[in-house]
């Protein structure tokens, strides 16, 4: 059995990680979406909000599981007895920061292979940075987020309007 892990911070999960998400379940036997706990970053949605938007959002995916960890991603993957991560490349943008990231991995535990998969053109744009910066202003984010997240998103900012 093929498994792979598809790390990130998911704050939200945004219509094209799913994409990335779809494509990884159709070439592997189970994918890991994994919350990684990242004491760097301020996030908006705690793990347990994160969790629950990844649980509703990825329900109809037969061979999606949802994790989190902490500490070294490869540790995680070779922990769970993955084969690979999966990396997302929306731009040219974010190609050197994922390509220093694969290498620094590789030497951390070469067996652990880094799959980069590119989301369909209509979300190379699309991250959550912006998605969270919309819903702060007040914009729609029903495009650009699966429903349950688009509603989060209207609660968490309900008190700025």
């Amino acid at each position: 059995m093929k498994k792979v892990i598809y790390p990130g911070t998911f704050d939200p999960i945004t219509n094209g990680h799913i994409d990335i998400i779809e494509r990884a379940a159709e070439l592997f036997d189970e994918v890991v979406v994994t919350i990684a706990k990242n004491p760097a970053k301020s996030c908006l949605f705690s793990i347990e909000e994160r969790l629950e938007m990844l649980n509703q959002s990825l329900k109809d995916f037969s061979n999606v599981k949802i994790d989190t960890f902490d500490g070294l991603v490869v540790n995680y993957a070779k922990s769970i007895g993955a084969i690979g991560m999966i990396r997302g490349l929306r731009a040219v943008s974010d190609f050197e920061y994922e390509f220093q990231m694969a290498l620094m991995n590789r030497k951390l535990d070469n067996d652990i292979k880094i799959i980069f998969l590119m989301p369909h053109e209509k979300y190379t744009y699309l991250n959550s940075t912006i998605v969270r910066n919309l819903a702060q202003f007040g914009g729609e984010t029903k495009k650009f987020v699966p429903e349950c997240v688009a509603k989060k998103l209207r609660e968490k900012f309900a008190d700025k309007f």
